[in-house]
């Protein structure tokens, strides 16, 4: 079974405890994890069914309070704690290209007046400058809580990258306006 992302998240989680997939939802959302991995109460269950279909956790509970819908509490198994480490394993050591979309941006950018770009890279940075900002805020909330630091590591890493590539566009800017950097080549 290919773990996803959502589907590690969820076997993380249930590592600490067993838990019902809204309260694993909850978790997410007041730990930020939401900013990490694509998360929806949806994609949520479905990613646990499939983890229960592989054996690698199963249900220990179902409960229900009121009329609200029943919930089923799952706990992480043998298979799925082994399984769990050697997906991190694997996601620590082997870099994956995730085709993000602005570097084809920045690849084709000299299709576009550099004025506009200018503009539409400073609104980037801006962009850049609020992720930064929030995610520090997490990070001295959490660190103001006593969070061990282990797990901070990675919003610590989010913030770095956030930091580089905003310095990195910023020096761009300049070299786009100081004409260091010659625009629209031409396509001979």
């Amino acid at each position: 079974m290919g773990i996803t992302p959502l589907a590690l998240s969820a076997l993380a989680l249930l590592a600490e405890r067993p838990m019902h997939p809204y309260e694993m939802y909850q978790l997410l959302l007041e730990r930020h994890e939401d900013e990490l991995v694509k998360v929806r109460p949806g994609s949520l269950y479905h990613a646990v069914e499939r983890l229960e279909d592989h054996e690698l956790v199963e249900v220990v509970g179902t409960e229900r309070e009121g009329n609200r819908p029943e919930r089923t509490t799952y706990a992480i198994t043998t298979a799925g704690r082994g399984a769990l480490v050697e997906r991190l394993r694997d996601m620590l050591s082997t870099p994956v290209n995730e085709f993000p979309q602005f570097p084809v941006a920045l690849g084709e950018a000299h299709n576009g007046p550099a004025d506009l770009v200018v503009d539409d890279l400073r609104s980037y940075v801006a962009a850049l400058d609020e992720q930064i900002d929030r995610a520090s805020t997490h990070l001295d909330a959490a660190h103001r809580r006593g969070v061990p630091e282990v797990y901070m590591l990675a919003g610590e890493y989010v913030r770095h990258l956030r930091r580089a590539e905003r310095d990195w566009i910023t020096t761009l800017i300049t070299r786009i306006e100081t004409k260091d950097l010659p625009w629209q080549p031409d396509h001979h």
